[in-house]
């Protein structure tokens, strides 16, 4: 990853001698070492065991390696971090596990800077006509906006697609009179087959009275015909509600 990028990572981060920052996969380090330039302390999980030793020959006076899957270990250490932020060049087979695993956990990031394939990033930020699962799972704890479109040239070695910095910030903890996974027990009924209209899949999927569903979506959305995609995050939240 050359420098560019990982300076607009720090800055869309504003990371600083305050901060915390918690890293998924550092590999060799390009993007932890300037991570340790600028935080105060860096926590970087790291599951190949392979490069133990680079990293003992490599140690920073401010970095803490923890060795293994973050996707297991990070929910029993959360305590111990008061405030951080998530700066990491994800591998993409795990972004939307490292994503719904930090922005569902009780102590959540300040904000998230990640390197994702761009494509995931152009889902995560849709707009509505185009929302997805993934959109609305990551649009209702924070916002999301790319800030920074990578080419695949800019990495070594080149992977097969072109990449993205995704910030997502104003992280919080939705405070709805509903539990987070009825809401998403209900977004994932919507979605459940994209062909079909929101009131036929909510009514089948929850086993919910159709005429009552569609009263609501004519409430909520002014057209009971509409379908899943079609709804924003402040949508939803109504449906759950009116549900």
């Amino acid at each position: 990853m050359t420098k560019i990028y990982i300076d607009k990572m720090l800055e869309a981060g504003e990371i600083n001698k305050d901060d915390l920052v918690v890293e998924v996969g550092p590999g060799f380090g390009v993007l932890t070492f300037a991570l340790a330039e600028k935080a105060g302390k860096i926590v970087s999980f790291e599951i190949e065991q392979k490069l133990r030793e680079y990293w003992e020959d490599n140690a920073l006076e401010n970095l803490e390696i923890i060795w293994g899957n973050a996707l297991e270990k990070f929910s029993s250490l959360q305590s111990q971090y008061k405030k951080y932020k998530v700066v990491a060049n994800l591998p993409y087979q795990i972004t939307s596990a490292i994503l719904r695993m930090f922005l569902e956990l009780e102590n959540k990031p300040e904000s998230m800077v990640i390197m994702v394939q761009k494509e995931v990033a152009q889902r995560i930020t849709a707009k509505k006509g185009d929302m997805s699962v993934l959109a609305i799972s990551v649009q209702y704890y924070g916002q999301p906006k790319v800030v920074a479109k990578v080419t695949k040239g800019n990495f070594w070695p080149s992977p097969k697609v072109d990449s993205a910095v995704l910030l997502i910030n104003n992280i919080k903890s939705p405070n709805n009179d509903f539990s987070d996974e009825r809401f998403f027990e209900v977004v994932k009924a919507g979605f459940a087959q994209k062909r079909k209209q929101l009131w036929r899949n909510l009514s089948q999927g929850l086993k919910l009275d159709a005429e009552k569903v569609k009263v609501i979506l004519v409430e909520v959305c002014g057209n009971e015909k509409i379908r899943a995609e079609e709804l924003g995050v402040a949508e939803w939240v109504e449906v759950v509600k009116s549900l």
